[in-house]
């Protein structure tokens, strides 16, 4: 994609919004003048918005996946893409959506972010990406890179789920398990000593790839394609790009005059961590919370960023924590609807269900889900026992599963 389709101008400060920076090279290590020992400050892609043109960029077009369809307002895609995007919208009940990001390529929302991170890449003339990742933005960076013609190194944590470690390993990249406290460490010593651009959080509190989040505006734009503006966001919560995302794509549609409002944005993470919500509750610009173990394992996070806390508090929404249980109905909810999400998926109808009945009034609610249940640890191990090719052997079966002539 040549540069000239985007508008982008160049990188704002997140901390000091007056704070301008030049478009290139991408910023991954957050605000220069305003980060702290203590707090990093992400920054964030300006456009000229006055040169967009919303009628073109909202007209209906082909339902086909590719970022191509909103380069206008995405830094530049200097990297070949795999039909990332178009997910869809599927009406759980009424006025209850969830917005499916397990049919990106790899079966997650990262392919949003790792189009423009890997793009980053290519415009600075890396050789290859390196990433840090329990999973799903692991396969994304490589599924990317090696798309782009890219090497790729992934640090995991020593108990890598075999699928997601066969994953990593048919997109040629170079998987690292380490332990888990290395995994940073030794990412930046990658980054410095061999030059490969790095696609994840490099500061203490968290402020990630600055060209990221952009790809996640366009869950936001696909979703008021589809239904117009919702009520409400639920958003399944780590570091909160994608809360950020989410939120900023909805305030550039206010900017661009098609809407007057911003829903709702709510983040959801675990309560065995919930670093987002500690900072929200405590008024802090980000938060490092000692985790407990937990199955949603994408999700459980030390640290927040300070993107999730803009999010949460310029949209009105809320930060809420949610049990391994609440986790589990709202996966169970969604198989019954036919969709098999990661457990961390869940968590933003788990997020739905926790507050009640929803409200409709404003407008539906989406819940987004954002990774396959081929992404959670274990699967692959269950063992279906063998049925006797007989027809008493058959119809016990079936009526211990409650079918019945």
């Amino acid at each position: 994609m040549p540069t000239e389709h985007s508008l982008a101008t160049g990188q704002r400060s997140l901390g000091d919004p007056a704070l301008d920076f030049p478009l290139w090279p991408p910023l991954t290590a957050g605000c220069p003048r305003t980060s702290t020992e203590d707090v990093s400050y992400p920054v964030e892609v300006d456009y000229a918005y006055d040169k967009a043109d919303p009628a073109a960029l909202f007209a209906p077009a082909p339902v086909r996946g590719g970022l191509e369809r909103w380069a206008p307002l995405l830094p530049p895609l200097l990297s070949p893409g795999l039909g990332e995007g178009a997910t869809p919208l599927v009406e759980i009940e009424p006025g209850v959506y969830v917005k499916d990001e397990s049919r990106n390529p790899t079966w997650s929302h990262k392919d949003r972010l790792n189009r423009c991170t890997t793009s980053a890449a290519v415009g600075v003339g890396a050789a290859g990406i390196a990433v840090a990742s329990s999973g799903n933005h692991g396969a994304a960076a490589a599924a990317y890179a090696a798309r782009a013609g890219l090497r790729c190194v992934v640090f995991t944590g020593p108990d890598v789920p075999p699928n997601v470690d066969s994953f990593l390993d048919a997109y040629g990249a170079v998987v690292l398990p380490v332990p888990w406290e290395a995994r940073w460490p030794l990412l930046r010593q990658v980054v410095d000593r061999l030059g490969l651009h790095p696609v994840s959080n490099l500061t203490t509190t968290h402020t990630g790839h600055a060209y990221g989040p952009e790809g996640y505006k366009t869950i936001a734009y696909e979703i008021f394609q589809d239904v117009g503006l919702p009520s409400a966001v639920f958003v399944p919560t780590g570091y909160g790009e994608l809360l950020f995302g989410v939120w900023k794509g909805f305030t550039e549609l206010v900017r661009l005059g098609l809407t007057d409002r911003v829903p709702r944005v709510h983040s959801c993470e675990t309560v065995t961590s919930g670093p987002l919500a500690r900072a929200v509750a405590e008024g802090l610009p980000a938060a490092r919370v000692t985790v407990r173990p937990s199955a949603a394992y994408s999700i459980n996070s030390p640290v927040s960023g300070y993107r999730g806390v803009l999010a949460v508090r310029e949209s009105g929404g809320r930060a809420l924590t949610l049990t391994d249980a609440q986790l589990t109905d709202a996966k169970e909810e969604m198989a019954r609807a036919g969709l098999w999400a990661e457990l961390s998926a869940a968590a933003g109808l788990a997020g739905l269900r926790s507050l009640g009945e929803p409200d409709l009034s404003d407008g539906p609610v989406v819940c987004v889900s954002t990774s396959s249940g081929f992404k959670d640890s274990g699967v692959g191990t269950r063992r279906t026992d063998p049925v006797a090719p007989e027809w008493e052997a058959v119809s016990r079966v079936l009526r211990e599963a409650g079918i019945t002539g």
